[in-house]
C-alpha cells in the first residue's frame, strides 16, 4: 500500500492521480450532500456550445467544418449520452491504473516522460470508458425520457438553482404534478437579464441549438 501511494504521487503519475482524486472528492461530496449530483453536469453536450462559440468568434470560418469532428468524437466516446461526471469517472480510473502500471514497468521517474505517455494512455482510457459506459447509455436515455414524459416546461414558472445569464448556462427546477423536480438547463432570453439562485423565472422557449431553455424574470 505504501509503494502504491508513493507511486501515485510520483511526478509521472501526478496528473492522473489529481484527476482521480477530483472525481473521488466529487462523489464523496454528492454522497454527503455538499453538492448536487448534477452540479458539474450543466451541459452534457457542451461540444455544441464550443461549436457555436467558435463560429461566432470567427465569422469568416465555416463553424461546422471546424467543430463537427469534435462533436462526433465526443459522441463516439458517449460524452453527452451519459452525465459528464459519470463519464469522467470511467476515464479517470483506467487512466490512473494505466499510468501507474506503465511507468512502473518502464521504471520511469521522470515527469516529462510521464507527460509524454499521458496522451496514448488517455486515448486508451477513452476507449475503455466507451466500452464501460455502453450499458448506461440506454439507461440514462430511458430515465430522461421517463422523467420528462408529460412535462411541458414552456410557460411554467421555475426556480433558479444555478445562476444564469444570456451568456452563462445555469439550471432551474420545475415541480412536476407528481411532486418530482424537473431540472432544466437554462439561459436568460434577454441579454441584460441576470438570474441568481432562488429567483423565480418564466420558461419562454427552447433553444434547440444550445439545448437549453430560455427564461425571463417572473
Amino acid at each position: 500500500m505504501t509503494e502504491l501511494l508513493q507511486a501515485a504521487v510520483a511526478p509521472p503519475n501526478l496528473l492522473p492521480t489529481a484527476l482521480l482524486v477530483f472525481v473521488v472528492l466529487y462523489w464523496l461530496s454528492v454522497m454527503i450532500g455538499l453538492v448536487g449530483s448534477d452540479a458539474l453536469d450543466l451541459h452534457h453536450d457542451f461540444a455544441h456550445d464550443v461549436g457555436h462559440d467558435v463560429g461566432h468568434d470567427h465569422p469568416g470560418t465555416h463553424g461546422g467544418l471546424g467543430t463537427d469532428w469534435l462533436n462526433n468524437a465526443l459522441a463516439f466516446f458517449n460524452l453527452g449520452r451519459v452525465p459528464l461526471m459519470f463519464w469522467l469517472s470511467f476515464v479517470a480510473l483506467p487512466l490512473w491504473v494505466g499510468s501507474i502500471l506503465v511507468n512502473y514497468e518502464l521504471g520511469n521517474t521522470s515527469g516529462l516522460v510521464g507527460l509524454a505517455l499521458l496522451l496514448p494512455l488517455l486515448l486508451v482510457s477513452l476507449f475503455v470508458a466507451k466500452i464501460l459506459t455502453l450499458p448506461f447509455v440506454k439507461l440514462f436515455a430511458a430515465m430522461e425520457k421517463d422523467h420528462g414524459a408529460g412535462a411541458q416546461p414552456i410557460g411554467k414558472v421555475c426556480t433558479v438553482v444555478l445562476p444564469a445569464t444570456h451568456a452563462l448556462l445555469g439550471q432551474a427546477s420545475i415541480r412536476l404534478p407528481d411532486g418530482a423536480p424537473l431540472t432544466l438547463n437554462v439561459k436568460a432570453l434577454s441579454p441584460t437579464a441576470t438570474f441568481r439562485k432562488g429567483d423565480q423565472a418564466l420558461v419562454i422557449d427552447f433553444d434547440a441549438q444550445r439545448r437549453c431553455y430560455l427564461i425571463e424574470p417572473y
